[in-house]
């Protein structure tokens, strides 16, 4: 089974699960500031569970590609949105600042 690191919580989940519902069930808080209220609830049109992911994931699919080439996200970026990530081996998972999560000040870490 693979494993997901994310501030400091080694979650343990099935093959292909979706990163988005991983995180949220596990506790990590995954919107910053007012986008834990205004997000699209994992459909893939508002970009504020953009995340970056250290491992094994599916590919960017066609809602992850295009939310990320729209402003405040660059398609040349290393972010993904976690509601469109499936994990297929074990990954690390780092939040960056900003409403979407494009800043470039971590919020927090894999370690913690």
């Amino acid at each position: 089974m693979p494993k997901v690191l994310a501030q400091g919580k080694l979650i343990e989940c099935e093959i292909k699960a979706n990163l988005r519902r991983v995180l949220l069930d596990n506790g990590i808080d995954l919107h910053n500031g007012g986008s834990q209220v205004i997000n699209c609830r994992g459909i893939g049109s508002c970009g504020t569970c953009a995340v970056k992911v250290e491992g094994e994931v599916s590919a960017p699919n066609w809602r992850d590609q295009t939310r990320r080439s729209l402003p405040p996200h660059s398609p040349t970026s290393d972010l993904r949105l976690a509601c469109q990530t499936k994990v297929l081996s074990d990954v690390k998972v780092t939040k960056y600042d900003g409403f979407w999560g494009q800043g470039s000040e971590i919020v927090w870490k894999p370690e913690g």
